[in-house]
This record gives structure tokens, C-alpha cells and sequence, in this order.
């Protein structure tokens, strides 16, 4: 009777197929849409008490996003982030967010 400790790896059969799934999400997730065909989203939370209004899905380059975030901060007089592909502002500024970003041209999914 032999008793041996440890996994055996031959050959070259080892499952990779989540590795694969998970870069395939990011390739989709990384396609520029312009922004008239955007159909942006607002979500509206509290963090420790304060008001956050999240505002997205920008699928655009990083460039565009920090100019629309400047753009917005600038006109709302409020701090905000860029979250992956959101927007945080801080507060309760969704009626000033659509005013703004309809001059822009962009589009919203629910107002």
C-alpha cells in the first residue's frame, strides 16, 4: 500500500474557463458608446447620514468621465469621485444633474 501526500499534475488539463468568462466581461464592459445613445441612471443613498447621488453607466474613457465629473462639480458646487464606470456627487442633486447633462446632449433612462 503506497500513501502519497499532495495533488498529481499531468499534463496540461487544468480548468481555466472562469479565468476566461471574467477577462470576457471586462472586454464588453470597456465598449465606448457616444453620448447621446447613453441611457444614464441615478441611485440615490445615504453614507454616515449624508445624502449621495450616484449617477451612471458612463461607458466612455476615463478623460471623458473626469471632464464630465469636473463639468459637474463645477455647475453643482458639490465634491464627487469617479467609481468605476458612476459618478458620485455629493448630495441631493439629481434635478441639477439632468438640467446640466441635458445641455450636454446626454440621456437619461429615468428622470
Amino acid at each position: 500500500m503506497i500513501f502519497e501526500m499532495g495533488a498529481k499534475i499531468d499534463g496540461d488539463d487544468f480548468e481555466t474557463s472562469k479565468n476566461d468568462k471574467k477577462v470576457a466581461k471586462k472586454k464588453t464592459s470597456n465598449e465606448k458608446i457616444p453620448k447621446n445613445q447613453h441611457q444614464l441612471v441615478f441611485t440615490y443613498e445615504k453614507r454616515k447620514g449624508k445624502p449621495v447621488t450616484l449617477v451612471g453607466i458612463f461607458q466612455i474613457d476615463e478623460k471623458e468621465k473626469k471632464e464630465v465629473l469636473k463639468l459637474l462639480k463645477k455647475k453643482l458646487a458639490c465634491g464627487g469621485a469617479i467609481k468605476d464606470e458612476w459618478i458620485e456627487l455629493q448630495g441631493d442633486v439629481k434635478e441639477k444633474i439632468i438640467t446640466v447633462l441635458e445641455n450636454e446632449g446626454w440621456k437619461f433612462r429615468n428622470k
